[in-house]
């Protein structure tokens, strides 16, 4: 039971792992090596719509990344 259950989360962190690498080649790359030396201009800008998603998604991807490594590090201690 113990090895079934591991077997499953391991599946699960690399669909995890793969949709978090979509997720961050995904975003906005608004950086740039002007934006490094002050240049730019834009001071202050807000996340909108897929933006908005992407950012909070990539965040719970990560989230759900380490429970799913504390959980096979819990089951193969055990």
């Amino acid at each position: 039971m113990n090895g079934n259950i591991q077997n499953i989360l391991f599946y699960v962190q690399i669909i995890v792992c793969v949709l978090l690498v979509i997720s961050i080649l995904l975003q906005n790359r608004a950086e740039g090596l002007g934006k490094m030396f002050g240049g730019g201009g834009e001071v202050f800008r807000t996340k909108r719509g897929l933006e908005k998603f992407l950012y909070y998604f990539t965040i719970s991807l990560i989230i759900l990344l380490i429970v799913i490594s504390l959980l096979i590090y819990k089951y193969s201690v055990v």
